[in-house]
C-alpha cells in the first residue's frame, strides 16, 4: 500500500515541449529588445490551415544555435472561414461540413498571416526568410483536382499577403540566398534530395498516393525532432512520429547502419484516419458546445496538466466509458480494399505493394459511429460532469495511441532504439502524456521509456522551420537532427555522397 502511494509521487514525468520565450538582449536602461533584431536568425512562417484551426506560426531558428524559438503564433477557428460568395465554387469542406472556396480560402490566408506578422512588428518582405503552407483538410477531399485548388487557394493567399515566390521555393545556389544565411549554409557542399529531418519519403512514391496528409506527416516527424531538442530525449532515427490533430498523420522511420551507402532513413509506416475528431465527437453530445462545428478545445483547451494523487473521477466508471468509447474505435492495418479510413482518401494496396505499413484510426467506417460517441458523451456529463467527462477523454485519446504504438509493434517496427513522438492537441492536452508513458511503462518496450518518449506543441509550425533549413542547407552539425540514436551528424556522408 505504501509502496504503491509513494510510487505515484516519484514516478518520472513526461517530457512535455512548449515554446520557449525567445530570448533578448539588454540595450540601455531596460530595454529589451528581441535576439532576433540583432543575430542571424532564419525566420519562417508556417500557414496552416485544419479542420478545427487555421493557423499562421512564425517561427526564429537561431543560425548559430540550431535551436528554434515560436516568435508568435495568430490561431483563427476554420468554422469561421466566410461563406461563399455568389458565383465562387465550392471545392471542398471541413470535416465538420464548413463549406470552402478558393477566394474564401485566400483571403482567410492572407489576413492570418497578415496579422501574425503585424503583430510581431515583422516586415514580410524584409524580415521573413521562408513560408511552407500545409493543410489536413484533404483528409475531405474526393479528388486531387480538389487538393489542387486547395494548394492554390494557400499559395495565393500568401502572394496577396505580399510574400515574394522565391521564399516558398528552394534557392538554386548558394548565391541565391539572402547574404545574412550565407556564412550558415552548406548548399554549395550539399545537395536538397527531398530528404526532410533525414528521413527520405516512401520507396518508389510521393507518399501522396498512399495517403492525402502526407505532407503533414512529414512536417509532424521533422518538428517533433525539433522539440525533442528542449529535452534529454535523442530523437532521431529510428522513430515513430504521430500527429493527433482532428485527422491522424504521421510516420515510421528505420535505423540506418555505419555502413549504409545512403545516410537517411526510410519511411517503412504511415499513420491515418481520424485522431481530435473522436474527442470532439464525445463533447458535442453534452450540450456545452455547437452539435456540428463544437470540438473538446472549446471546453478543455490545449495544455497539459499533471494529475494530483487523487484527481478525476471515479476511476471503474472512466473505465467504464473508455471501453464503451473503444468498442467503436477500429485501429489497425489499413486493409487493401479501402480506398479511404477515417474519411482520409488512401492507397491502401499501394502500400502494401511498396511494404509500407499503413496503420489507420476509424470510428465504425469512415466515421459512421460518431454518432454514438456523441450519445455517450451525453450520458456521461448528465450522470457524472464535466471531470468525469475530461478524464474519459483523456483516456480514450492515450489509449488510441498506445493501440497505434500496438499495430507498430506487432509489425516489428519499434526496436530497442527506437524513439516515440507526439504532437497535436488530442496527444499533448490535459494529462494524456501522462497516461500514454504510463502504457508504454507499462508494455515494456524500452529500459528507460521515459528517455524514448517525448510530446511537443506547434509540431508542424516546428517541421515547416526545420523543413525551410532542409530546403536551404542550413544544418548544424555540432546540433544534427539527421542521423541515428547516439550517432554522429551525417553532414560529412552527405558532403562524401555530393562530391
Amino acid at each position: 500500500m505504501c509502496a504503491g502511494f509513494f510510487s505515484r509521487l516519484i514516478k518520472p514525468r513526461p517530457h512535455i515541449v512548449e515554446s520557449p520565450q525567445v530570448p533578448s538582449i539588454t540595450h540601455g536602461a531596460g530595454m529589451q529588445i528581441p535576439e532576433y533584431k540583432n543575430k542571424p536568425y532564419f525566420i519562417v512562417a508556417s500557414v496552416e490551415m485544419g479542420n478545427t484551426t487555421t493557423k499562421c506560426i512564425l517561427t526564429g531558428v537561431s543560425l548559430e544555435t540550431g535551436m528554434s524559438y515560436v516568435i508568435n503564433k495568430t490561431v483563427s477557428m476554420s468554422r469561421d472561414i466566410r461563406p461563399p460568395k455568389p458565383g465562387e465554387t465550392i471545392f471542398g469542406a471541413t470535416l465538420d461540413g464548413t463549406q470552402l472556396t478558393r477566394e474564401a480560402v485566400t483571403e482567410l490566408v492572407r489576413d492570418t498571416l497578415l496579422k501574425c506578422h503585424n503583430d510581431a512588428r515583422l516586415d514580410i518582405q524584409k524580415d521573413l526568410d521562408f513560408v511552407v503552407r500545409s493543410t489536413g483538410v484533404v483528409a475531405e477531399m474526393e479528388s486531387p483536382d480538389q487538393v489542387g485548388d486547395f494548394v492554390i487557394a494557400l499559395a495565393n493567399g500568401c502572394l496577396v499577403a505580399g510574400v515574394p515566390p522565391r521564399k516558398m521555393t528552394p534557392p538554386m545556389s548558394k548565391e541565391n540566398q539572402p547574404e545574412k544565411l550565407q556564412p550558415f549554409s552548406f548548399a554549395d557542399r550539399v545537395v536538397f534530395t527531398g530528404a526532410v529531418a533525414g528521413v527520405i519519403p516512401p520507396v518508389g512514391s510521393t507518399g501522396v498516393e498512399m495517403v492525402a496528409n502526407e505532407m503533414e506527416g512529414e512536417l509532424a516527424m521533422a518538428g517533433i525532432k525539433e522539440g525533442a531538442k528542449w529535452t534529454p530525449v535523442d530523437f532521431r532515427n529510428p522513430c515513430i512520429s504521430i500527429d493527433f490533430g482532428t485527422t491522424l498523420d504521421g510516420r515510421i522511420t528505420t535505423d540506418v547502419s555505419k555502413d549504409d551507402p545512403s545516410p537517411f532513413a526510410k519511411t517503412v509506416g504511415n499513420f491515418c484516419g481520424l485522431a481530435g475528431a473522436i474527442p470532439d465527437a464525445i463533447v458535442r453530445g453534452t450540450g456545452l458546445v455547437k452539435e456540428r462545428t463544437g470540438t473538446a478545445l472549446d471546453i478543455f483547451g490545449e495544455h497539459s496538466v499533471t494529475g494530483g494523487l487523487f484527481s478525476g473521477g471515479n476511476r471503474k466508471v472512466v473505465d467504464d466509458y473508455v471501453n464503451r468509447a473503444h468498442e467503436y474505435i477500429d485501429i489497425r492495418i489499413v486493409p487493401a480494399d479501402r480506398d479511404r479510413f477515417g474519411r482520409v482518401p488512401v492507397n491502401a494496396r499501394l502500400a502494401l505493394e511498396s511494404g509500407i505499413a499503413m496503420i489507420g484510426c476509424d470510428c465504425g467506417t469512415n466515421s459512421s459511429e460518431l454518432a454514438s460517441l456523441m450519445t455517450l458523451g451525453s450520458e456521461i456529463y448528465k450522470n457524472h460532469g464535466l471531470s468525469t467527462l475530461n478524464d474519459v477523454i483523456d483516456r480514450v485519446c492515450a489509449r488510441m495511441a498506445l493501440r497505434l504504438i500496438d499495430v507498430a509493434v506487432l509489425q516489428d517496427l519499434v526496436p530497442k532504439n527506437a524513439s516515440i513522438g507526439f504532437t497535436g492537441r488530442a496527444a499533448i492536452s490535459g494529462r494524456k502524456p501522462e497516461y500514454i508513458l504510463d502504457g508504454i511503462t507499462e508494455r515494456n518496450l524500452f529500459d528507460e521509456p521515459n528517455e524514448h518518449l517525448v510530446f511537443v506543441d506547434d509540431g508542424l509550425a516546428r517541421g515547416a522551420a526545420l523543413m525551410g533549413r532542409c530546403m536551404n542547407s542550413l544544418g548544424k552539425p555540432k546540433n544534427p537532427i539527421g542521423g541515428v540514436r547516439g550517432g554522429p551528424c551525417i553532414m560529412s556522408r552527405r558532403i562524401k555522397i555530393g562530391k
